[in-house]
């Protein structure tokens, strides 16, 4: 797969750019928090050490298996991270978006600046994607509403779907379609 380039992207309220091992300190502080880690999927590590946000910004900003991964800078600092993962074969219209941000700018606005500037560049940059979707687990009410606030809607209820912590858990999945896939 040949991917584009991951482009600054630049808000009123945040910096979307690709990860440097400079970033690994305030991804680190920002990442390593039950609260953050509550809401991720199951191999988040926890705790989040200095070495695994080294190995993360090491990794590089876009791979086949990973899509495309940006770090969500506020005041040069990483507070978070947004990605979108294309699907490939016969479902390489849809991606996955994925987001996280710290604690301490929960409320902000942020996140839902960072989604709505990533959702505008997978439309103008991938033009096989026609939908993108985001697996929440229905508990997060906060990234539930960072979705809904961009536009997306909730597809599906996804009951019993995903494993948390040794639990089984439900999700709901949000979507957004391609504007003009919506003509008839």
């Amino acid at each position: 797969m040949n991917l584009p380039e991951v482009p600054v992207l630049h808000g009123a309220r945040c910096v979307l750019r690709p990860l440097t091992l400079e970033d690994a300190p305030s991804l680190q502080r920002n990442a390593d928090d039950d609260a953050v880690w509550r809401n991720l999927f199951e191999g988040f590590p926890r705790p989040y050490t200095l070495a695994d946000a080294q190995g993360w910004c090491s990794v590089g900003c876009r791979s086949a298996t990973m899509g495309y991964v940006w770090g969500i800078a506020v005041e040069n600092q990483i507070v978070g991270c947004i990605a979108v993962r294309p699907d490939s074969g016969w479902l390489r219209c849809n991606a996955e978006v994925g987001y996280w941000i710290g604690q301490d700018f929960w409320r902000r606005g942020i996140t839902s600046e960072a989604l709505g500037l990533v959702t505008a560049w997978a439309w103008a940059n991938l033009p096989e994607v026609t939908r993108l979707y985001a697996p929440i687990f229905s508990w997060n009410q906060g990234s539930q509403a960072v979705a809904r606030k961009c536009g997306y809607f909730l597809e599906a209820d996804l009951r019993h779907s995903a494993i948390k912590d040794g639990r089984v858990i439900d999700r709901v999945q949000w979507a957004s379609l391609r504007p003009e896939a919506l003509l008839p």
